[in-house]
């Protein structure tokens, strides 16, 4: 008959092996738990990162993380009066003249109404109209993604990396459409904001020189660094930054390659994402001759 010792041993073998830890290990575990809470573990990183444990790009992409667990697609959504849209009865040369102006690769495809969408364009396959007109365009849609405002962004990253799809309508709990949200949109939420082709690291306050004697300036640059650079009074005192100041001064936030004058200079409109102006090329506005403006001389 066996030894009933050797059965408990055999039994306790496998759990002292599955744990290796000390007991040092153990202790300082129960004396100091780890966090039980999303905010702890935030400060956790943070203290993570003031020991030069982690880097602290990683424990902002961390933290986005987190925070991202707790966001819908309606917390990041583009609003319906800033999408830009095709119309599916517009002629090739307005398809072709929306699609340079706004700089998109895709776009959602409406019938009568901007909020009937009926699916999704493709910016290079416009090129396959141009080589045959007589294609309807309705045959190069793509099929529209709809997600409700509620659809958390962690559960739509992972639908867009399964579906390959990048772009999705926001629809309400009516069915209505509500706005449209992208696969960077939501990345940037995680790794911050996303540099495009205008982008330059070497440029520190944000307004650079173009060949023609214009400025490209960030729509986040501050009021006083343009009043510093254009030599102009713009008023400071109720916004921050520029693209704040021409929002107001026209009452919303302008579209692509609009444009609007703001003590003595030309903002036009760039680049917009999430809503917001990302670029304007900004020009002097000509101030009349003062002898044109006083008539001929004799």
């Amino acid at each position: 008959m066996s030894d009933p010792a050797s059965h408990r041993s055999a039994r306790a073998a496998p759990a002292a092996r599955a744990d290796k830890r000390s007991f040092f290990e153990r202790l300082i575990e129960f004396i100091s738990p780890g966090p039980d809470s999303k905010a702890e573990l935030i400060k956790t990183l943070a203290d993570a990162e003031d020991r030069e444990l982690i880097e602290p790009e990683s424990r902002q992409m961390l933290e986005g993380v987190l925070r991202m667990a707790d966001m819908t697609a309606g917390d990041v959504m583009v609003p319906p009066q800033r999408m830009d849209l095709l119309s599916i009865d517009a002629h090739y040369e307005d398809l072709l003249a929306s699609v340079i102006d706004t700089g998109h690769s895709r776009f959602p495809v409406y019938e009568h109404r901007r909020d009937n969408v009926i699916g999704i364009l493709m910016a290079k396959d416009l090129l396959k109209l141009q080589r045959a007109p007589e294609l309807n365009l309705r045959t190069l849609l793509r099929p529209a993604v709809f997600v409700p405002e509620s659809k958390r962004l962690n559960e739509l990253l992972r639908d867009f990396r399964s579906n390959r799809n990048h772009l999705a309508i926001v629809i309400d709990e009516f069915g209505n459409t509500a706005g449209l949200i992208t696969i960077e949109d939501v990345l940037e939420e995680i790794v911050g904001e996303i540099e495009d082709e205008f982008d330059d690291a070497d440029q520190e306050n944000g307004i650079y020189t173009l060949a023609d004697g214009t400025h490209r300036v960030a729509g986040d640059v501050s009021i006083s660094a343009v009043n510093e650079s254009f030599g102009t009074r713009l008023p400071q005192e109720d916004f921050d930054t520029i693209g704040g100041l021409v929002a107001h001064e026209l009452g919303r936030v302008p579209r692509r390659a609009e444009a609007v004058q703001v003590g003595g200079l030309r903002f036009t409109v760039m680049l917009t994402r999430g809503g917001a102006v990302r670029w304007f090329r900004v020009a002097r506005v000509p101030q009349p001759d003062a002898a044109s403006a006083g008539g001929d001389v004799d």
